[in-house]
């Protein structure tokens, strides 16, 4: 290949190029910069982040690159925004708690951009060897972040758990691929769909197993229940805006992987397994709720809330329509600015107190930081749903679009579900709000409600957005319903 054509085919992969590029820079500058100086690279990392997300408005020459194994379309592309704005709204929270932990260093930002090269390398992939490529870049980034406090205990024991469950999962999804691979002969999405429309292919008893096996590999990373076990420990032991991300970030990716999946290389066979999507998404969001419902820690709490949520957002998978495809867009970005929000204001908390996590650390919060109560107020509003905020919006679209597919049953049990989450995320409000806690407050100690820089720019980041997706939706639904667009 000419350098010419070379960098022709570099359009494709131009805000992953960014991305990989400042994070090698951050590497090579974390070798000179002095243990005070380590927040810069922070900073350098948020710049290099800001420039990808820019680089998305480029409108290259073409839409498959690399003999088409990447495809840059208006689908991949606002994933890469959501994907984007989550990496810059994470390490603007990781800022202060690296540096008071003690574990501010140039390889922890090189590291989310790496991941978030991975995540973007999945949503654009049009062939599974591409596709599994990315899940491994994110994968392994992410177990060496869950890890990353070496001195704690229940970070040793988050990384070890999820690198071991993680393996399961690229075990799973690799032996799906094999048995796809040996039914229809190739691995490119694009192949596969022309095999299948051929006539009764679909049929192949070893493409179905092959299906299944990548849906579980799928949803043991979406944290789908019964492959949920790790979650809660490992969002515990990691460092808490790498939770967050791992919340966010993960969902975003993998629901790309997945709608390419059943929507672009297999859509013959979501039929056969549509029973058991129903199945798999009733059973995640209620496990999810029940088990939240007794957690007294905060950050216990959101990490099954977010099992919760993968139900909700596993229900357009059930709907297979366009509508549908277009909700679970908007619900992904709503997702991500009200939950890294929440993280955010639960990271603030640390910071400024020994422990943070439980329910107790924010008794009485809106007396000590009304902003900081407000804010925390907002997400866990939108987190259940109550408008006119994003997560409604989001919850909303889905309900919407499961109900015109004719799956009423599933939004009931849905809606229940959000009866009950409601509980126990107003009961966190209720704590922060409740009057008669500022006398207890005067005896708890201090507590700084100033915010850092890049606190208050997380801070203002996911509470704007929040306001701005459940007030005018009409601007997100149209963006969303573009980047679907490409897949029917």
């Amino acid at each position: 290949m000419s350098m010419v054509a070379l960098l022709h085919e570099c359009q494709g992969i131009l805000s992953v190029l960014v991305l990989s590029i400042t994070g090698v820079l951050v590497l090579l500058l974390d070798a000179f910069s002095p243990l005070e100086r380590k927040g810069r690279l922070g900073a350098l990392a948020v710049v290099g982040t800001l420039l990808a997300l820019a680089s998305l408005r480029l409108k290259p020459a073409g839409t498959a690159f690399f003999n088409g194994m990447v495809v840059w379309d208006s689908f991949s592309v606002f994933l890469s925004g959501v994907l984007l704005l989550g990496a810059v709204l994470v390490i603007l929270l990781s800022f202060d708690q690296m540096r008071l932990t003690g574990l501010e260093c140039g390889e922890y930002y090189a590291l989310v951009l790496f991941a978030t090269t991975g995540m973007i390398l999945m949503v654009q992939s049009s062939h599974f060897i591409l596709l599994f490529l990315g899940l491994e870049i994110f994968s392994i980034a992410i177990y060496i972040l869950v890890g990353i406090a070496r001195h704690e205990k229940r970070a040793n024991e988050a990384a070890v758990k999820y690198v071991l469950l993680g393996g399961f999962a690229s075990g799973f999804l690799l032996y799906g691929l094999t048995f796809i691979y040996g039914a229809t002969g190739s691995l490119s999405m694009n192949a596969m769909a022309a095999y299948l429309g051929k006539g009764d292919t679909v049929y192949n008893p070893y493409l179905l197993l092959g299906s299944a096996l990548v849906l579980v590999g799928f949803a043991f990373k979406l944290a789908l229940a019964p492959f949920h076990l790790w979650t809660p420990d490992v969002y515990e032991g990691a460092p808490t805006p790498i939770t967050a991300y791992m919340a966010v970030g993960v969902k975003a990716a993998v629901f790309g992987a997945l709608v390419r999946t059943f929507w672009v290389a297999l859509p013959m066979v979501h039929p056969h397994w549509n029973m058991f999507f129903w199945a798999l998404a009733a059973i995640t969001m209620t496990v999810g709720n029940l088990m939240a419902l007794s957690q007294e820690s905060v950050k216990r709490m959101l990490a099954f809330s977010s099992i919760a949520h993968a139900g909700y957002l596993f229900m357009t998978v059930v709907a297979d329509s366009k509508e549908a495809l277009t909700a679970l867009l908007v619900y992904l970005l709503a997702y991500t600015v009200m939950n890294v929000g929440a993280f955010g204001v639960l990271v603030m908390v640390q910071n400024r107190q020994e422990s943070g996590e439980s329910l107790e650390d924010f008794r009485g919060l809106a007396a000590r930081s009304p902003l900081l109560a407000a804010s925390m107020a907002l997400f866990l509003f939108s987190l259940a749903g109550i408008p006119p905020t994003a997560g409604f919006i989001g919850k909303f679209m889905v309900f919407s679009a499961v109900v015109q597919s004719g799956y009423t049953w599933l939004v009931i049990v849905a809606v229940i579900n959000s009866v009950i989450a409601a509980y126990y995320y107003l009961r966190v409000v209720i704590i922060m709000y409740r009057p008669g806690e500022e006398k207890a407050i005067s005896f708890s100690g201090t507590f700084m409600a100033s915010l850092s820089s890049g606190e208050k720019g997380a801070l203002l980041g996911a509470g704007v957005l929040t306001a701005l997706v459940g007030l005018w939706p009409h601007t997100f639904w149209h963006l969303a319903r573009q980047a679907v667009h490409v897949l029917f």
